[in-house]
């Protein structure tokens, strides 16, 4: 970027500097003996063009919405069009969770997020025996179609965007969704919005997971292949990282992670049969937005270029929209406190803001109480609002990726790409990210373990907890969901079942059962299914027979 003998002027300079730094630390001592990101990743006291002496503008940067995408995968960004605020919610009923959707509808949300409770995501009803005291707790509790059907009541689904956090049971909840849309009167083509469907992260770091590793990733190229055809606006997965991070890792192993994840997909869609640039170009990613402000804004960027060069590079893919990492972020779930919660309120603001510097399209902010309970009203609206004011108040938008060139922000980019790139190498090494499971998930405990101990030892200051401690007094007003939902679930269920044509249920789940021993793609069956008011335990159930379930082995 600098010519031979203008960067030799600068690195004499910075020897200079160097020079009368040291005599200054002498004087004056540091406040602490080293300085490095939350990957390990030291920090200089001033960076300089030395520092990015080997940036190639065109290689490595590029122009916003050019290959490889580093500046944002859009021209003009946030100038066109603000990236979808969403808020993750659900609990309780479907009733509820509706209830709570058209509110944030009310408030200015462009987008819908979906929690479903913990039975919903392990495929099991809610009259299941292991689902007792879980229904409706973490999340909405959807047992069929019905549910369904009552979860999106009066919000047309051709109007706005929704992501479905849901892993294992993935498929049939997407069935339900477009299932529920063509009783709207909207067909396939006009859905848009994403499904989580993410299984190796759940084996890696979360554990909502069913089946074992290949039937699981047969049935996400089955979504893949269906909804290339059918639903050709719906991201198919959103290969997350998030998961990974609030596990423990740190921002290089949520990169490294996420993409080795995401290569083993493109891998499994290929080996199936399926052109990468036919399924590639729905691909989604989504990210945490942790606390250390100017390596997330170095991460999302890293991630972006790295995911360009792997699509274009190892796979061939030929169409621009398949090299670009889109991407959802929610903040930091694991940096939040229930001491001082009010404090939580900045820490997600500037998570968020980072999130947003570095080029999200698709952003969800926690709420100040979420170490306590799940979101109340208030707070929910407060997340928002901080989203709101980013987007309109602070002049941030204004122009696209407005640290890049920054050469602190540069060097950090390259180094995290870099590090990252090293664990790519190591997990091709063992075969891939369903063969290096074990690998990953020891990785992330190491780090979990050592960003605790830096806790526990006063090294990483926690407001409220290792450093400006105070007596405080817990929010009022907590959501608490009431213990009936359980109750009242499983009474829709039984009603359900008496009225429904039991016949026509068992007809398609036998169809069902014969289509999962062959190679069919499995989507339509489970169309056929939920429509026919199947529950969701009667489906996975029945691929629990063919499938069988995984066992995760323990890690020391």
């Amino acid at each position: 970027m600098f010519e031979k003998e203008k960067l030799e002027s600068i690195r004499a300079a910075t020897r200079e500097y160097q020079e009368r730094l040291e005599a200054q630390v002498k004087k004056r001592p540091e406040r602490q003996a080293s300085f490095a990101t939350d990957s390990g990743i030291e920090i200089k006291t001033l960076y300089t063009p030395e520092d990015i002496a080997d940036l190639d503008y065109e290689r490595d940067l590029g122009f916003p919405g050019s290959y490889p995408f580093t500046r944002g995968v859009q021209p003009n960004m946030y100038r066109g069009r603000l990236w979808t605020m969403r808020q993750y919610a659900g609990f309780g009923t479907a009733e509820e969770t509706n209830a709570r959707f058209r509110y944030l509808l009310e408030q200015g949300q462009t987008g819908l997020s979906v929690a479903f409770d913990l039975p919903t995501q392990i495929g099991y009803d809610s009259d299941h025996p292991l689902a007792r005291g879980e229904v409706g707790k973490v999340g909405v509790a959807i047992d069929s179609l019905e549910d369904m059907e009552t979860l999106f009541e009066g919000i047309p689904l051709d109007k706005v965007s929704t992501s479905m956090t849901i892993n294992a049971p993935a498929a049939v909840l997407l069935a339900m969704y477009i299932a529920v849309a063509e009783k709207q009167g909207v067909t396939p083509d006009k859905l848009n919005g994403t499904i989580q469907n993410d299984i190796l992260k759940e084996y890696i770091a979360r554990g909502t997971y069913i089946f074992p590793p290949g039937p699981s990733m047969r049935l996400i190229t089955d979504i893949f292949a269906y909804c290339s055809k059918n639903v050709p606006s719906w991201n198919t997965i959103s290969i997350s990282g998030y998961h990974i991070r609030e596990a423990g890792s740190t921002a290089v192993q949520e990169v490294a992670f996420t993409l080795a994840d995401g290569i083993a997909y493109v891998q499994a869609a290929i080996d199936a049969g399926l052109n990468v640039d036919d399924f590639a170009p729905r691909l989604s990613f989504f990210f945490n937005a942790h606390l250390n402000f100017f390596e997330e804004i170095a991460k999302f960027r890293a991630a972006r270029r790295l995911w360009a060069r792997i699509m274009k590079e190892r796979f061939g893919a030929k169409n621009p929209r398949s090299w670009m990492l889109r991407f959802h972020t929610q903040t930091a779930g694991c940096s939040l406190t229930a001491q001082q919660p009010m404090v939580n309120i900045m820490r997600t603001a500037f998570e968020a803001l980072s999130a947003v510097l570095g080029g999200t399209q698709s952003l969800h902010t926690n709420s100040y109480d979420e170490a306590l309970a799940l979101p109340s009203d208030e707070s929910v609206l407060i997340a928002l609002r901080t989203q709101q004011v980013i987007g309109y108040e602070i002049g941030v938008t204004d122009t696209v990726d407005p640290l890049g060139g920054s050469y602190y922000i540069e060097s950090l980019t390259n180094e995290i790409e870099e590090k990252a790139m090293a664990y790519i190498k190591k997990i091709d090494e063992l075969g891939g990210a369903p063969e290096a499971i074990e690998f990953m998930q020891k990785e992330i405990k190491d780090s979990a373990y050592r960003y605790q101990m830096d806790i526990e030892s006063g090294k990483k200051v926690v407001i409220g907890i290792n450093k400006f401690q105070m007596a405080y007094e817990k929010p009022k007003n907590l959501l608490k969901v009431d213990p009936a939902v359980a109750e009242r679930q499983t009474a829709k269920l039984r009603a359900l079942k008496a009225r429904r044509d039991n016949q026509k249920v068992k007809k398609v789940l036998s169809n069902l059962r014969e289509a999962a021993s062959t190679k069919e793609n499995l989507m339509p069956l489970f169309i056929d299914a939920v429509k026919a008011y199947a529950t969701l335990g009667e489906i996975c159930d029945t691929l629990r027979e063919v499938f069988g379930e995984y066992r995760q082995q323990i890690v020391f």
